[in-house]
């Protein structure tokens, strides 16, 4: 059930684009005591959307797919919740910042139209 391929754009390879440049932004953020935990729990949910897109392509039933793509909406969602709530002091961080709020957004509403349409 590769979704991506239908598309015309490799989904697998974005979602893990998506994690890896964020740990790009994180390696290079000043790990400030106030936002570590919110980096933490960034490199979680945007890992996880990765994850979960290889496992939605991989699940066995319909149903599986649909719980997969589901959660990497919601771990999206949380990746643009900690994304918001950085702190980041450099202008080149703002706009990476600025940048993976974007892909997050455009990412959620893929995800969304693959639900609609796998339902």
């Amino acid at each position: 059930m590769q979704q991506s391929k239908n598309h015309g754009f490799d989904l697998e390879d974005r979602t893990l684009n998506f994690a890896k440049n964020i740990r790009t932004l994180a390696t290079q953020a000043k790990k400030k005591f106030e936002i570590i935990e919110d980096l933490k729990q960034l490199l979680r949910s945007s890992g996880s959307v990765a994850a979960n897109y290889i496992e939605a392509n991989e699940s066995a039933s319909k149903k599986d797919f649909v719980y997969r793509i589901k959660i990497c909406r919601k771990e999206v969602k949380e990746s643009r919740l900690w994304l918001t709530l950085l702190v980041l002091e450099s202008k080149t961080l703002k706009e990476n910042q600025n940048s993976l709020l974007k892909e997050a957004r455009e990412l959620e509403l893929i995800f969304g139209a693959i639900l609609r349409n796998s339902t």
